[in-house]
């Protein structure tokens, strides 16, 4: 069971990831950005978007972040774990989804 302490702190962790601060708790904050943008998705970038995707795999925003790219329209980089490519199938569906009433 955890203590009050830390049930506080997760909550406010929460928080943070929900809204718009969730870059304050993104596992990439810490790492070289250019790491995310690879010059292009040759065979010669796999070894840094393999480094990259696994620095996504172990963040709690990552979810958040992948949204941010895709309502954004994000077209470069990694956002949450996938790349320009493997985003676009979902920017797609989100063009085409009926807006919300």
């Amino acid at each position: 069971m955890r203590r009050p302490a830390e049930r506080g702190s997760w909550d406010l962790l929460a928080r943070l990831i929900a809204g718009e601060h969730w870059q304050s708790v993104a596992a990439c904050r810490t790492a070289e950005p250019d790491l995310f943008f690879p010059v292009s998705a040759s065979e010669n970038s796999l070894p840094q978007v393999a480094e990259a995707k696994e620095i996504c795999g172990r963040c709690m925003a990552r979810g958040r972040c992948l949204k941010f790219a895709i309502e954004t329209r994000q077209q470069y980089g990694i956002w949450g774990g996938l790349t320009e490519e493997e985003r676009y199938p979902l920017v797609r569906a989100e063009l085409h989804r009926p807006l919300a009433r």
